[in-house]
């Protein structure tokens, strides 16, 4: 299960990671930035979001459906 955390920097800005926990542990990290204002924070948890969806499996593959195909 992946998730984003939020965290305060030593030099007092907001840094943004993409995390993986798996059994009740965190398994993987990816830091995806830091930023000082609100506008960069947000853009840097669009950024973690996109992480995350890029990993997800889709639950169908559209790409491969014909409509022309008959049971």
């Amino acid at each position: 299960m992946a998730f984003i955390r939020k965290f305060q920097t030593g030099s007092g800005a907001t840094g943004v990671q993409v995390c993986e926990k798996r059994n009740g542990k965190v398994v993987k990290t990816v830091h995806v930035g830091s930023a000082k204002s609100e506008e960069g924070v947000k853009k840097l948890l669009k950024k973690a979001q996109g992480i995350i969806d890029a990993e997800k499996m889709p639950l169908f593959n559209l790409k491969n459906f014909d409509k022309k195909q008959k049971d």
